[in-house]
This record gives structure tokens, sequence and C-alpha cells, in this order.
């Protein structure tokens, strides 16, 4: 962990959400006048989309369990190569999964492949990753020992399978068959490395329909913002400041479940979001000026630059 360079990680499995909470980050951000070096976790994945087919295949006559959810599809070290790189100095590099046709055409290469790595903004105050891996531990790496704040997407886990089943056969064009084998070939890793990342996290969003989703396998809208609710859990050591009174005059339905649970209805998620992302980086912020303003005093008369923590 870093004062001088923090790191906000952004953790959920696939279809899960994450990218609901980061573009409350970036609200947040520009009210707060945050320069954020955004990062995506599938940058980090080991192998493009016609090598990782290649691979599950081998993996599956040797009768193996083989995932974007486990280590060895993915450059864990490299990651946290990349979170230490950054804490310490505030440099690193990164790159980016092409997985749509736009997003191959901006680049000028094929769809599921690799953009090159390239720094990371120079400018940044904070960095903020987006993926599957933000909290992992394994025998190798502990990537979770460089956050700063940990936060955890996870819908209960039909409407993860539904929201997931949407999101490939509408946008990446798969069909429902392929996108069940892959909710079952990834279930040994989604026990092991993902599920434990939640309790390590200090805060989790939860959303939890109210309506039927007892078979999540048949192709169904998801439900609707005003037909959920977000169950928003701190963790007893959570880095991030609870407000819970406030929040409760200012969300309308929001309640207490338990002392560090509230729910919130689904349509509250995006002002809740908001509400309770503002103290937690304005605590982050104001941690990193003074250790800046520590440092600068720290510089002896005639040169030196600034000391790293």
């Amino acid at each position: 962990m870093s004062d001088r360079h923090p790191i906000v990680a952004v953790t959920g499995s696939s279809g899960a959400g994450t990218s609901t909470v980061i573009g409350a980050f970036d609200r947040v951000l520009t009210q707060l006048k945050l320069v954020g070096a955004f990062v995506e976790g599938d940058a980090f994945h080991a192998f493009d989309r016609e090598q990782m087919r290649a691979a599950v295949e081998r993996a599956r006559i040797r009768g193996e369990n083989f995932s974007h959810f486990g280590p060895q599809a993915n450059l864990l070290e490299r990651l946290e190569g990349l979170f230490r790189e950054y804490g310490e100095h505030g440099t690193g590099t990164s790159r980016r999964y092409l997985h749509n046709e736009k997003q191959a055409r901006e680049a000028r290469r094929d769809i599921g492949t690799f953009t090159p790595w390239m720094p990371l903004r120079a400018d940044s105050d904070l960095l903020i990753y987006e993926g599957l891996h933000g909290g992992v531990v394994t025998r190798e790496v502990d990537v979770a020992t460089h956050v700063d704040l940990l936060i955890g997407v996870v819908p209960i886990v039909n409407l993860e399978w539904i929201q997931k089943l949407s999101r490939d056969t509408s946008e990446r064009g798969k069909a429902p068959e392929d996108v069940m084998r892959t909710i079952l070939r990834r279930m040994p890793d989604y026990v092991h490395y993902i599920t434990p990342q939640f309790s390590r996290t200090d805060i989790n969003f939860q959303r939890v329909p109210l309506v039927d989703t007892a078979n999540p396998f048949v192709l169904r809208d998801i439900p609707r913002d005003e037909e959920s609710l977000i169950v928003i859990h701190f963790s007893p050591n959570s880095r991030a400041p609870r407000q819970f009174a406030t929040w409760r005059r200012k969300i309308p339905g929001a309640f207490l479940s338990r002392p560090d649970t509230m729910v919130v209805p689904g349509v509250q998620q995006q002002y809740a979001l908001e509400l309770i992302l503002l103290p937690a980086l304005k605590r982050i912020a104001a941690r990193r000026r003074t250790m800046l303003k520590g440092a600068r005093r720290r510089i002896p008369p005639g040169g030196g630059g600034l000391s790293t923590r």
C-alpha cells in the first residue's frame, strides 16, 4: 500500500457489473479534481482469444479445468508487479484486450487480441483497477496487499449468470449453450480464486433481484433497477469511512439490515455509489497530500527527489 501513489481495485467476476462502479468512480474523481490511471484486468490475460481456445481444448483433452478465473490463464505476477511499481513510483505499463469490433477497429487490430503494452499516464493521482483479480492471493502472488481500497461487486450467483448470459449473447455474439459451458468450466476456479476475494474487500456491493431468477439459463431480460435491491456491506476493518446516518437521510428507501450493512433500492444504486465513494476517495486524497507535503519538507537543500514510501 502507498499513501503517495494509492491503488483502488474493483474486483468482480465476468458480468458482475464492475463497470457500473467504475462509472461512479469517474464522476467522483471529476468532482474531486483527481486524475485516475485506469487499468483493465483483461489486459493481464495470458492468452489472446485464439490462444485461449486452444489452451481450453488442451485442458479438456487432459481432463483438467482451465479458465480466465484461474492463475494459469493470467499474468498475475505481472499484475502484482504493476501494483508494486505504481505504489513505489507512480509508474507502470498496461494494455487493453479488444472485446468487440468497435474496439478492434479503433486499435487497428483483430478482435480478441491485445494492444501493445504502454506506460500509464504520468499525471495520475491514483491507480484504479477493474477486473477479476484485484484482491487475489495465491501461493505465488499477493495482489491484495498492494491495494489501498478494495471494492467487491458480486450479484447473487443466479443474477450474475443471467447478466453474463445476456451480455455474451447480445454483445459478443455467443450462443447460450456456449455461455453455459463456460460458466460450468469456470466453476472450480470461481470457488477457489474469485469468491475468496470478497472476504478481503473493504466494501461489497451485492445486487439482489426481487423477481424470479430460479433458472438463470433461460434467456430473459436482466431484472431492472426497480426490481432489485443493493446490499452494501462494510468489512470489520474497512478502510472506507462509514456514514450510515447521513446516507440513510439522503438515500430514499435506505435502511440498515445489520450494523455493518446498508440496503438501498436498485434505482438508488448510482447515487449510493457516489455518496459512499466520495468520502473514501477524499480520505485517500488527503493522505496523499500529507505525504507529498512531508516529502517536500524532507528534500535536502540543493537537490534530491521526492522520497518514496
